[in-house]
């Protein structure tokens, strides 16, 4: 949130025109990406799948997966045989017939470049309705800490695996969810966070120069944030302190520094 000003530029001039979702398999060998347009149920819909290299971004090809598409415990799509996409990217029509609500779309991945690899899985929750756009809440996983899910990070330092998006996962996982009030503000953070990070992340990958401004803006969060590894947090009065210490600092870091280097100059360029 501490950035915020600086992710709504790239989300004032991203088209509108497709929903999009991305998240890594199990552990962390491909990310995939959904990109849709409006759903309305009982009308065949197009949902584009992209296979993605975390370690290039860029679409891996020769993919051999599976996909099931159910709401309700109820089926209304495959799962198809194992299948092979040459091209790394599929379109898939699918008619979400049982109504509005959340569908869930489950892939299971298994093998890379023609080589087997041990099934590696990843589930989509697709809302359908009135309420159609990114998930109303975000990936069970991506809560919990189990499948990591820092969607910006891992766009800009290029990889699940990189020391700083681990740096956040341990962190999420190891000092904010060990306390209830860290819990509640992951809750609400995430909502916030998966409503605008998948198009972030996309337009980092499209930006090779928006990458690297983003590597700059995110080093003095990182690194405040660091300093939470050496405090010693064994209550939920710590735990509010510390936090509202951080996000102090960051309002210092990222608006009152550029505010007094800005008046500053008005103030020399007056003398």
């Amino acid at each position: 949130m501490k950035i915020l000003f600086v992710l709504l530029i790239p989300l004032l001039i991203i088209p509108a025109f497709a929903e999009s979702q991305i998240l890594p398999t199990e552990k962390g060998t491909l990310d995939v990406k959904l990109t849709y347009d409006e759903i309305v149920p009982n009308i065949q819909t197009k949902i584009n799948i992209d296979f993605i290299n975390p370690q290039t971004q860029k679409i891996q090809e020769h993919i051999d997966y599976t996909v099931s598409v159910s709401k309700d415990g109820e089926t209304v799509f495959g799962p198809i045989p194992l299948t092979h996409t040459s091209l790394g990217s599929v379109k898939i029509p699918i008619e979400f017939n049982l109504g509005e609500g959340v569908y869930t779309m489950n892939f299971n991945i298994e093998g890379i470049l023609f080589q087997p690899i041990p099934a590696e899985a990843v589930s989509f929750d697709i809302v359908v309705g009135e309420a159609q756009a990114q998930p109303t809440t975000p990936p069970e996983n991506t809560v919990n800490g189990e499948n990591g899910g820092c969607l910006i990070a891992t766009a800009t330092y290029g990889s699940e695996l990189s020391l700083q998006v681990q740096q956040l996962r341990e962190l999420r996982d190891n000092t904010i969810l060990a306390t209830k009030s860290g819990t509640a503000f992951m809750t609400g953070f995430n909502q916030f966070y998966y409503s605008f990070s998948p198009a972030v992340a996309d337009f980092e990958r499209e930006q090779p120069i928006f990458k690297e401004i983003m590597k700059i803006s995110l080093t003095p969060m990182l690194t405040s944030l660091s300093l939470l590894n050496h405090a010693s947090i064994n209550s939920e009065e710590e735990m509010l302190g510390y936090g509202i210490s951080i996000v102090l600092l960051n309002i210092v870091m990222y608006a009152g520094i550029p505010v007094f280097g800005i008046l500053k100059l008005y103030q020399l360029r007056k003398d």
